[in-house]
């Protein structure tokens, strides 16, 4: 780790302390630029569902880099095929979560329950569910 994620790291410990904190706050980060690259892709006219898909293809790496970097540091595999194996793992947590929240808000717009309070839902499940997967799974103590 090099000065400056040693300083971030640092600075993320004090402002959160658990992990949970501090990987709330990455989500936050990941949430925001999934969030503006999908309004900045609508103003360029990209079509919605294409514009959704990208969007959420850059919060993905955006949640990488800063939980690899910032939440999950000190797990970090080494280069190479572990640290690929990793972020496959990463992906596949992001696909089961995208998973849920297309099944929550699909179940709760299907049950005549508005669709933003499923997408509300779906959030705090989908959060919970890759934070498990993360924390243990994905981000295990690699040595």
């Amino acid at each position: 780790m090099n000065k400056m994620q040693q300083l971030w790291t640092a600075w993320i410990t004090r402002f959160g302390g658990a992990t949970v904190v501090r990987y709330g706050a990455v989500s936050v980060v990941a949430l925001a630029a999934d969030m503006g690259s999908f309004l900045g892709f609508l103003a360029l006219a990209v079509p919605a569902t294409a514009a959704a898909a990208l969007a959420y293809c850059i919060g993905i790496v955006v949640h990488w880099l800063l939980s690899s970097r910032l939440v999950f540091a000190e797990r970090v595999a080494d280069r190479g095929l572990r640290r690929t194996r990793q972020k496959a793992m990463f992906l596949a947590s992001a696909l089961i979560g995208l998973g849920l929240t297309a099944l929550i808000v699909w179940t709760a717009d299907a049950s005549g329950i508005d669709a933003r309070i499923g997408k509300l839902v779906a959030i705090v499940i989908s959060f919970g569910v890759t934070y498990v997967l993360r924390n243990s799974i994905v981000f295990r103590h690699w040595a």
